[in-house]
């Protein structure tokens, strides 16, 4: 999945990026509790909320709702800790805070109509069971969920919830003065700004919480800060509601609202690959081509925890895209901060207290705050989908599933019309965008030139047959004798680069399939290997910084660079696989 290219000369190591701790360096602890803070006083209001609107809106009463929001608060924890520890196949190994998710607000407040907390958690557990498939064959889908469908995502998800942000911000109780809302947003909004544009060094990571502490303040003079909310409630406590269980009479309702579930997680997990992407472009102060097994690890993980979920009896989860935001904001990457905010927020479910000082934050305060953190997806997501440059394709692509989704949302498209299961789908434009642009992304995939494949090894004997395999193909396709030259030089050099470097132990010859794929103007060919030891992009954009006395030792490198026009190089577990693509009318011009 989710080709990420980079055109040669590959990223430059000089572009070193404003990063304080990467996630492999631990920073201090109080450092690190004070970000997990941050994270759980940004996020937590979000997170109750989603269960408490469905909940109430399926009317299921208090005693569930109790127990929906104390299990959702500990199963966020556990897997916002299991993304940044990754454990085994499970977690990405970086910052990404876990929370309920949005997208499934209409198909839960339907099954819980129709069958109740049990029906519901048997869909929800059944429909995260597709979450670690769709991790395990995340390379076969390496065509259909682009950076350019991710991006397009995480666009999306701001579209859908900057309406709620603004309605959010002249939300005040019966009796405020209403000029408090505007003053109070205004003043958070300022305070985060002013500081996290202008502030050096350490006083950028707090600019967040300075921001809400600021407008608290402000709403303070105007009687909008809920003080007796928290006065009210205990330190310590349990839900007072139980188990609801699992509804096993899989029922005419069950199978007609899972379809509906898979399809809600599948976007879900689609949002979980472009924020696993997004939060390694902004976790390392060096540019590093994407490695793909740590998104197939975040998405493991977002199915376990949509697996916790369902088997708790609460609603499902996703990874929170401020998680990106926020990093790239206060420049910790570290995994020690997801640690400590995955334990907080646990915590926060035993402590009603705490969890009342977060829900007693005005709403024009948090909406003022997280406005900002989605201003800066937004942009992140802009910078997805032009990573690889857009042409017409691309640009049809994005435009129709953006707009598209977003007049789904609003409700601007055919709305007397969307009803049922069809209504719950397209209702959502983070859904109804992402079914257009994979849809648009599989008819383009179809309209291109006819794949030919060639199984052989990683070794020398077997760069005669690609040689003989490719000419034929470029023949064929009306290539010039100096173009195939290149594009069979091009192949050469990058099975050589597959092979075990000078003086290492030279292994069993790994399992090469090749796919050439050519028209009239370009060739791509496709590696797909057997898992190799370092990133072949990370490699060439190296190159530029080695001293003379390396060149011997990554010649094939410096040759592939010369003949390809773009080499990628995507590491899923098990298996990767490397893209090269070679220009007919490169070769033309320089003769070789």
């Amino acid at each position: 999945m989710l080709p990420i290219r980079v055109d040669m000369p590959g990223p430059s190591l000089s572009s070193a990026r404003e990063i304080r701790f990467q996630p492999d360096e631990r920073p201090p602890l109080a450092l690190s509790l004070g970000l997990g803070t941050q994270f759980v006083l940004l996020n937590i209001a979000g997170i109750v909320l989603t269960p408490a609107i469905i909940v109430r809106a399926a009317g299921a009463g208090e005693a569930y709702l109790s127990w929906a929001v104390f299990t959702v608060l500990i199963v966020s924890g556990t897997t916002t800790v299991l993304q940044a520890a990754r454990i085994g196949v499970l977690g990405s190994g970086h910052v990404l805070l876990m929370g309920t998710s949005a997208a499934f607000i209409a198909v839960c407040v339907t099954a819980l109509t129709e069958g109740g907390p049990g029906l519901m958690a048997t869909l929800v557990t059944a429909s995260a069971l597709f979450q670690f498939l769709l991790s395990s064959r995340l390379s076969l889908l390496r065509s259909l969920l682009t950076p350019l469908v991710a991006g397009t995502v995480i666009m999306l998800i701001a579209v859908s919830v900057m309406p709620i942000l603004f309605d959010m911000l002249d939300n005040v109780a019966s009796g405020v003065e209403p000029v408090g809302a505007p003053v109070s947003a205004a003043a958070t909004l300022a305070c985060i700004t002013a500081v996290a544009m202008l502030a050096k060094g350490a006083w950028r990571l707090w600019a967040p919480v300075m921001g809400m502490a600021a407008g608290c303040v402000v709403a303070s003079f105007y009687g909008m800060f809920d003080t007796a909310r928290i006065a009210e409630a205990p330190w310590l406590g349990l839900p007072f509601g139980g188990w609801p269980g699992l509804d096993l009479s899989f029922g005419t309702p069950f199978w007609s609202l899972l379809p509906v579930f898979v399809l809600v997680t599948v976007v879900g997990a689609v949002e979980t690959i472009g924020d696993s992407i997004a939060i390694q472009q902004v976790s390392w102060r060096r540019p590093r081509a994407t490695d793909f097994r740590v998104v197939q690890g975040a998405v493991a993980a977002d199915g376990m925890g949509n697996l916790l979920s369902g088997l708790a009896g609460t609603v499902p989860n996703t990874t929170y895209s401020s998680s990106v935001a926020v990093t790239e904001l206060t420049g910790v990457a570290a995994r020690t901060v997801g640690v400590c905010t995955g334990v907080l927020l646990a915590l926060a479910a035993f402590c009603p207290k705490a969890t009342a000082v977060i829900l007693a934050v005005p709403d024009p305060v948090i909406a003022a705050n997280v406005t900002v953190l989605i201003a800066i997806l937004f942009a992140l997501g802009m910078r997805m989908v032009l990573k690889d440059g857009i042409d017409y394709r691309k640009s049809i692509i994005v435009g129709l599933a953006f707009w598209l989704g977003l007049g789904f949302e609003n409700e601007l498209i055919f709305g007397d019309y969307l009803s049922g299961s069809i209504g719950v789908i397209l209702g959502n434009g983070m859904t109804a965008g992402a079914v257009v642009a994979i849809l648009l992304t599989l008819v383009t995939e179809l309209a291109k030139p006819r794949k030919r494949r060639l199984k052989a090894r990683v070794d020398t004997a077997s760069l005669q047959r690609i040689e003989k395999f490719l000419r034929k193909s470029a023949k064929n396709r009306g290539w010039s004798p100096s173009a195939t030259t290149r594009l069979c030089a091009a192949a050469e050099e990058s099975v050589l680069s597959l092979m075990p470097a000078e003086g290492r132990v030279p292994r069993e010859p790994k399992h090469l399939l090749l796919v050439a794929r050519l028209d009239a103007k370009t060739a791509e060919l496709e590696f797909i290997a057997s898992d190799l030891d370092r990133n072949l992009e990370d490699r060439l954009a190296l190159l530029e910084n080695w001293a003379e006395g390396h060149v011997e030792h990554e010649f094939s490198l410096r040759l592939l660079r010369h003949y390809a026009s773009s080499v990628r190089h995507q590491q899923y577990r098990a298996v990767d696989v490397i893209t090269v693509q070679v220009s007919a009318e490169a070769a033309a011009k320089t003769g070789a």
